[in-house]
């Protein structure tokens, strides 16, 4: 069930002032309370203000440090690598986003590795803004354990996201984000927070038995996309974003949800100069037609509109922002409690 419609820039500026309440910085907790509320307006609420409570926890408990304060231990030409030292995650990978794509448009390439992080929120929220910068974007990154190793029975792969996007000249950005188990943890924690069951096939519970409880998916372990495929996939994107970043990878990095915990996280952000390649009208209309040709293909029955990967998100946004956003009441419950234990009730509109 959800309540009535909210306001995301109230809520955003509700989110803003208790990240502002534990410390950090003005502009950084207005960064951190825009990336869930965004995510809420591109219809990922696994990844919107559920989370609020998370990051304030880790903040209360000393694991991810209100201050940021970024250190380059690698600074070469088209290469960079950053210590975050425990910092906001969103602040750190932000920073990345922009060193890939300043180094980009020098070298023709960019790529920036961040050790030492924070859970950051939807990796998309960075490759688009790099897209809208005239690059060709990727970002990897990984997380705490939730799928065992293909065989195995003992969870230690994070779920491992990815994101690449590119610019599409008038249209919204052509993006993919996608996590490497079959469902992004966070849609397991709003459907828990929904009350509902979640389908066979997305997760089996601490036994190894199938499961359609929420609880006992989070419990037990999340189940690779694509069989052993996705099971690869996150173990090379934890290379990238741990290994060869110098960060925690494996076991030795915790979920944003482990709040008494540090994250040992990393991020891999490269940029990819467009101009370098062609002329960035020209690729713009290469996109366009693209994008056209995914979408004049006959409708499959059942079907009334083939979407390009980013494009739903672009709609839901345009919806959101206008008629507002309707959350789950377990979300809101939680906000409220938030509210009352900050005493910023008179900030919240719910």
């Amino acid at each position: 069930m959800t309540t009535s419609l909210i306001d995301p820039v109230r809520l955003a500026d509700f989110a803003t002032a208790v990240y502002a309440g534990e410390g950090v910085p003005e502009a950084d907790a207005r960064l951190l309370a825009d990336t869930l509320v965004q995510a809420d307006l591109w219809g990922h609420q696994s990844h919107g203000v559920l989370r609020l409570g998370w990051y304030w926890e880790r903040l209360r408990n000393g694991v991810m440090q209100p201050v940021t304060q970024p250190e380059f231990v690698v600074d070469a030409g088209a290469i960079a690598v950053i210590d975050g030292h425990d910092g906001v995650g969103q602040v750190l990978t932000r920073l990345a986003m922009r060193e890939a794509v300043r180094r980009a448009k020098a070298h023709g390439i960019g790529a920036v590795g961040v050790r030492n992080s924070n859970h950051f929120g939807t990796c998309m929220y960075y490759t688009m803004a790099g897209a809208r910068e005239g690059c060709v974007m990727l970002l990897t990154s990984n997380g705490g354990p939730a799928m065992a190793p293909w065989g195995g029975r003992r969870k230690i792969i994070g779920t491992n996201p990815w994101s690449v996007a590119a610019p599409a000249g008038g249209l919204p950005p052509f993006c993919v984000d996608m996590a490497n188990t079959g469902v992004a943890r966070g849609k397991i924690y709003l459907a828990r927070n929904k009350r509902q069951t979640i389908p066979e096939g997305w997760a089996i519970n601490a036994a190894g038995e199938p499961t359609t409880d929420p609880q006992e998916a989070i419990e037990g372990i999340i189940l690779p996309m694509a069989g052993h495929k996705g099971y690869a996939i996150a173990a090379m994107v934890d290379v990238m974003s741990g290994v060869l970043t110098g960060s925690g990878f494996l076991s030795a990095v915790h979920s944003p949800y482990k709040t008494a915990e540090k994250s040992n996280c990393g991020h891999m952000m490269i940029a990819m100069n467009i101009e370098a390649f062609q002329p960035l009208a020209q690729f713009q209309e290469r996109m366009q037609a693209f994008i056209g040709e995914l979408k004049a293909v006959p409708l499959a029955q059942g079907c009334d509109e083939i979407f390009y990967p980013g494009e739903m998100e672009a709609r839901n946004d345009a919806k959101n922002r206008k008629q507002g956003l309707a959350l789950p009441e377990d979300t809101c419950a939680d906000l409220k409690r938030i509210a009352r234990e900050t005493g910023l009730e008179g900030k919240l509109s719910i």
